[in-house]
């Protein structure tokens, strides 16, 4: 009776994975909606023109292009929504988290920030500066995956549990820790582990690359396919979080693909920025390789994305806040270049081939869509969620309203490099600036560069969309700046566009 027993729950393990597809979320650090060969705009631009990108390309073909997906302006929150499925309006994890406790904001002479979960994510209750929820591969490996963390993670804080991909419910974690930025790409540095004085940076484990004339991108790549092999020895399917450390600064060339980019004649630091662009899209096409050769590619979705919209107010070369146009600045802003990333899709049979969709999706909507794919229909999870799959066709996403709340300053000085809340729906964009009470609305499909304020022309809708926009700020409790002078809460956005309308 045991071994009959046995070999029917054997036999119902092996259909389960027969029925359960395998899905890759293969992510990548501060990646411009331009940084790639393959155009998200309606043209090539001299952007696409540069940058060497065949395999994104070739998921493209496979899959869809999304060109409308937008994200968080900078790392942490992006990721904690893609964890949870909550917007950073709810989460409250507004900005990048490192050290426990710690408040990593520029300085602002007029505000003083609000109390917000600067520990980030925890799948644990009552860990003090947190989100308490169920993180995505909680739920996953709860229902039969065998999850993989693979390169950066940068959902907590150090000294914290979410600091370690494995408390949240990966059941392998190679290289995630607190930090969101290696110290260093190179094997022969360690990957910044000689340097005792800065070890938070230091890339964790890769022990047996160091002294190795090996780049950060290909150790991450090698180890996330030895994990893949390994998986097929198992009953499960397998979920592979790919978080790539590059194209974060510090901006290090790989020098695979180096040379090419300095023969361009274009900066020494563009061209390291652009071999960094091409490791990364190496390692795509090495694991996509990977999944034909052993049959799993039929079997298999794939979501490729950004976590914020492209660097340029420093560390890149050339002109600053220009590198993603059309798109206006880059990180950290409220502004285009700073939100909208490249977003791809394949699931073979689910979805069409060489497709594109200009419907506005946003990060959040990860959690739902991977649960869909996976066919799990969420119970038991602790947060309410805030994003939709963007698989159901019931979906008209250009009715939905969408979120950003940054209460905070970035660091660099440049275009919407300030504190910020935000609401759009459809190609309609209402930005509120904490410090100066100023609001800018853009319809960015006729201003995709928002050169044109039209505030003052539309107040009707900017005042609709301020309502809507301070009703979701008081929901979620989400904070708002203080004024130093006065020690009084700066108002919400429907107050405040009242008096910078002048009525």
């Amino acid at each position: 009776m045991k071994k009959i027993l046995a070999l029917f729950c054997l036999f119902s393990q092996i259909i389960f994975a027969q029925n359960k597809p395998n899905i890759i979320v293969f992510i990548v650090d501060d990646m411009g909606w331009q940084d790639c060969s393959l155009p998200f705009y309606k043209e090539k631009t001299t952007w696409n023109e540069r940058y060497k990108t065949p395999n994104m390309e070739r998921l493209a073909a496979q899959g869809k292009m999304f060109t409308h997906a937008y994200a968080a302006s900078v790392c942490s929150p992006s990721r904690v929504s893609l964890m949870t499925g909550m917007n950073a309006i709810n989460h409250h994890v507004t900005n990048w988290t490192l050290r426990k406790n710690a408040n990593n904001d520029g300085k602002s002479e007029i505000l003083t920030p609000p109390q917000i979960n600067i520990n980030g994510l925890s799948a644990e209750p009552n860990i003090e500066n947190t989100i308490y929820a169920s993180p995505l591969p909680m739920v996953l490996k709860q229902n039969g995956y065998h999850t993989i963390h693979v390169g950066k993670a940068h959902l907590g804080a150090n000294d914290t549990p979410g600091s370690d991909p494995l408390n949240l419910g990966f059941e392998v974690n190679i290289a995630g820790h607190a930090a969101g930025a290696p110290h260093s790409y190179f094997g022969k540095d360690d990957f910044g582990n000689k340097d005792k004085k800065n070890l938070i940076w230091a890339v964790p484990g890769l022990e047996k690359y160091w002294g190795k004339e090996i780049f950060l991108t290909e150790a991450l790549t090698q180890e996330a396919i030895a994990e893949l092999d390994k998986s097929q020895n198992s009953e499960k399917p397998f979920f592979l979080y790919m978080s790539h450390y590059a194209v974060h600064a510090p901006i290090m060339g790989d020098p695979r693909f180096l040379q090419k980019y300095y023969d361009m004649g274009i900066d020494s630091a563009e061209a390291k920025y652009a071999a960094l662009i091409e490791g990364m899209d190496k390692s795509l096409g090495d694991i996509m390789d990977f999944l034909e050769k052993t049959k799993q590619d039929k079997n298999t979705a794939i979501l490729f994305l950004s976590d914020n919209g492209g660097l340029s107010a420093n560390a890149r070369g050339g002109e600053k806040h220009m590198h993603n146009t059309p798109l206006k600045s880059g990180k950290g802003s409220a502004y285009e270049g700073g939100v909208r990333i490249p977003f791809i899709m394949k699931w073979p049979g689910k979805i069409k081939e060489k497709t594109k969709s200009t419907e506005n999706i946003i990060i959040e909507d990860i959690f739902p869509t991977v649960l869909q794919i996976a066919n799990i229909k969420p119970q038991n999870i602790i947060q309410k969620i805030d994003g939709k799959s963007i698989l159901d066709k019931k979906l008209n996403n250009s009715k939905r309203f969408f979120f950003w709340h940054y209460p905070h300053i970035w660091g660099p000085k440049g275009p919407a490099l300030k504190l910020y809340s935000v609401i759009r729906q459809g190609d309609w964009k209402l930005i509120y600036f904490h410090e100066d009470g100023s609001f800018e609305l853009y319809n960015t499909e006729t201003d995709i560069s928002e050169t044109k304020n039209l505030v003052f022309e539309n107040e009707k809708l900017a005042k609709k969309l301020s309502k809507k926009l301070t009703s979701e700020l008081k929901k979620g409790n989400s904070g708002m700046p203080t004024l130093i002078k006065t020690g009084q809460k700066i108002p919400y956005p429907d107050q405040a566009l009242v008096s910078f309308l002048g009525n």
